[in-house]
């Protein structure tokens, strides 16, 4: 009888592996896993590194007025490493603005990774410029770094005006003192279009992710709802890939998944053996949701393209590698929600950095195999 049982629950679990499988091959043309980063432990001991604070103070010029600008929620940041310490670039928010409150992107920087000194004023902001039309009063959003060859730093970011969200871009040569340049689209059809999450293709050099052409150009993935692709050959301006006069959906949102509401980039794209690794955000919304994720739940899934042909979908996780199971996590300004957005080599090993609950800033941490 034992003998018995335990054929059948053997058989089991191998006709769940097998259908695990089937669905894997049925998504992504392929079962190997291999090529996803999937080590990744949350840091317990220390999350979440980084939350609002109303110490921080800044005199805002286009309200003319000091506000607390990290006061009410810190989430969303990039990542990048510099002279042997770590700097987080992250989206704060101030109780007085009309949307949620005005967003502004501050600076942290920590020599382990996970204890952070905070400067005291915002290094990108809504300002009485060029780009006050589209940035106020929502303000700058959600920022993604990558190093060029030549040492400059190129920041996408969402400039929000309260009504849309639009992808921007920024340029430096220290993380401190950034250069606007206005929509990553230009001023044509795509201008009012609602647009957002730039994910810069790089290459890791050491402890840098540095931009790298394919094919004579840079490539970006964007969007939410549908990831899309762009080119350009400065980083700075960028051609959305299109299909008959219309964007090229590159990797949809699936219904009955993780991601059946939407789909939206994280961290810059990155360059591997196995081709160009994409960690992505996904809701859990629509008609039909993954019935075992709570509706609107924000969790994370990973794609593979071709380094022949960005364009190119190789392979897709059939389930989420990472979602939302603490509290900071699961209650907040939006709850349920983990989004990933910052990736950086660091001290021999990865560190992603994620918005909690669109409150606070939380970490996990892989080997750095790859």
């Amino acid at each position: 009888m034992k003998k018995v049982i335990l054929l059948l629950s053997f058989l089991s679990l191998f006709l769940v592996s097998c259908e695990y499988g089937s669905k894997l091959s049925r998504s992504t043309g392929q079962a190997d896993t291999s090529w996803a980063m999937l080590s990744f432990e949350k840091a317990d001991g220390a999350n979440p590194v980084l939350g609002p604070v109303d110490t921080l103070k800044f005199g805002c010029p286009v309200r003319g007025s000091e506000v607390k600008w990290a006061e009410k929620d810190v989430f969303n940041p990039a990542a990048v490493v510099r002279n042997d310490s770590l700097f987080l670039i992250y989206r704060a928010e101030d109780v007085v603005g009309r949307h949620a409150g005005t967003s502004r992107l501050g600076m942290a920087v920590s020599t382990d990774g996970y204890h952070f000194y905070r400067y005291p004023e915002p290094i990108l902001y809504p300002n009485n410029d060029p780009q006050k039309t589209w940035e106020w009063e929502g303000g700058v959003e959600d920022p993604r770094v990558v190093e060029t060859a030549d040492g400059r730093y190129i920041m996408t970011y969402t400039a929000y005006d309260g009504d849309k969200a639009r992808l921007f871009t920024a340029s430096s040569d220290d993380l401190f003192h950034w250069q606007k340049h206005g929509s990553a689209f230009g001023n044509g059809k795509y201008l009012d279009l609602w647009t957002k999450s730039g994910a810069i293709v790089c290459r890791r050099l050491g402890d840098k992710l540095v931009a790298e052409k394919i094919k004579g150009q840079y490539w970006m993935y964007w969007g939410d709802e549908n990831i899309y692709l762009a080119t350009s050959k400065d980083l700075l301006h960028w051609i959305p890939v299109e299909e008959a006069d219309a964007l090229k959906v590159i990797l949809p949102y699936r219904p009955a998944y993780f991601d059946s509401g939407l789909v939206e980039p994280g961290p810059p794209a990155l360059i591997t053996e196995a081709g160009i690794l994409l960690i992505y955000n996904g809701k859990n919304a629509g008609s039909q949701p993954d019935p075992s994720l709570p509706d609107g739940t924000y969790s994370a899934g990973q794609a593979l393209f071709s380094l022949k042909d960005p364009q190119k979908l190789t392979g897709r996780l059939e389930r989420d590698f990472f979602r939302p199971d603490k509290d900071y996590e699961i209650t907040g300004q939006v709850d349920n929600v983990v989004f990933l957005e910052a990736l950086a080599p660091f001290r021999g090993q990865w560190f992603l950095y994620y918005g909690t609950a669109d409150s606070k800033i939380a970490l996990a941490v892989a080997g750095a195999g790859r």
